[in-house]
């Protein structure tokens, strides 16, 4: 519920893949509070925008959808796999997922002291300033790769290659307000969430 008397924060979680920041926020989120996840929405407008489908398919080809639906594995093979691709295909959906992202979390802060935007590239996508405070999810290079080789049933030199096209963990941690390291269980990772919703509310907002 808001209270007009409370600072009304916008959160960003960010980290690289495999670093934890969904699971972060999946506990924010069975506790109430409202996550957007930028990178479903960004998946979402790939299928659904009628003008980022036809900037990609000028991109990268009429192989990049199958009918109306955007074409996974062309996309996983052909554009994500080449960084020079990559900047390409940001530069046509960052936009409007940015701007999705800001009149999501105008409504939403209507209603809610305390707003989270799960996104892999806060940095990369120039989102900063749309943030009062952004949260840095890291964890070791080995548990990273581990976790992604388990999750998606990929290759290490694959995930290493996805990891190429995202910040250094370095350069993350020097960029965030708040880091937090998930080389644990799930259990200290909930602490970690459980003691960022408890400083929050008496944090100073940063940008109106």
């Amino acid at each position: 519920m808001s209270n007009p008397k409370k600072n009304k924060l916008k959160i960003a979680v960010t980290g690289g893949i495999g670093s934890g920041k969904s699971t972060f926020c999946d506990y924010l989120s069975n506790e109430g509070f409202f996550v957007l996840k930028a990178d479903d929405l960004a998946k979402e407008l790939l299928n659904s925008d009628n003008i980022i489908k036809s900037k990609v398919i000028r991109a990268f080809g009429v192989d990049a959808y199958t009918g109306n639906s955007v074409n996974k594995i062309f996309l996983a093979e052909k554009v994500f796999s080449n960084p020079h691709s990559v900047q390409k295909i940001n530069a046509i959906i960052h936009p409007r997922v940015i701007e999705e992202t800001v009149k999501v979390i105008d409504e939403q802060l209507k209603t809610n002291d305390l707003v989270f935007v799960e996104a892999a590239l806060i940095f990369e996508a120039k989102m900063e300033d749309l943030f009062d405070y952004i949260i840095v999810i890291t964890s070791d290079l080995e548990k990273r790769i581990e976790r992604i080789i388990k999750r998606d049933n990929v290759t290490r030199e694959e995930v290493l290659k996805r990891m190429e096209n995202q910040l250094s963990e370095e350069t993350k941690r020097k960029k965030a307000d708040f880091v937090f390291i998930n080389n644990g269980n799930q259990g200290l990772l909930n602490q970690n969430a459980k003691f960022l919703i408890s400083i929050l509310p008496n944090l100073k907002k940063k940008h109106d």
